[in-house]
């Protein structure tokens, strides 16, 4: 879909902070708050804004915390809708919370949560796995959050400590 210049730059506001006001989103594009609430009204029913998520570091949550894995699942594609069909079956799972098609040695690449390691062992053992068209599969166990989504996780306020290097 084309959009208008004014329509690009209130996607980038928004999504550089989501709670922003209409009226100072119209402000910053310098047009008029009905104008605004208009575009982002299409843009949301154009499925071009597809949420406004927050993002919460649940680590600091006692009780709350949960064992997010990474999996590369190398598939067989099938004939007529490559990938598609059976990535449809893996994104239905509840237990995963993001999908891609990627380039490289593994066709699909998924982040999965659990409350525990037993939790998501179980998942790739007896639905994933089991899937027709999944050939392998390769777990990784996220350790820490570092950065996620643009936001740095503990010690965001710190100075750079990263050595300065000139010529």
């Amino acid at each position: 879909m084309k959009l208008s210049s004014e329509e690009i730059e209130i996607l980038k506001i928004i999504e550089e902070d989501h709670k922003l006001s209409v009226e100072t989103i119209a402000s910053m594009v310098l047009s008029s708050e009905e104008k605004v609430k208009a575009a982002i009204e299409k843009l949301e029913q154009e499925k071009i804004i597809i949420s406004y998520p927050t993002l919460i570091d649940w680590s600091k949550v006692e009780g709350q915390e949960n064992i997010i894995a990474m999996i590369d699942v190398k598939v067989t594609p099938k004939r007529g809708v490559g990938f598609d069909e059976v990535a449809e079956r893996i994104y239905r799972f509840p237990e995963v919370t993001s999908l891609y098609l990627m380039s490289g040695a593994y066709d699909l690449s998924i982040t999965v949560e659990g409350k525990t390691m037993t939790q998501i062992a179980t998942f790739v053992s007896e639905k994933l796995s089991t899937i027709d068209n999944v050939i392998s599969t390769t777990t990784h166990f996220m350790l820490k959050k570092y950065k996620h989504d643009g936001v740095i996780f503990g010690g965001g306020d710190e100075k750079d400590k990263r050595m300065v290097v000139s010529p």
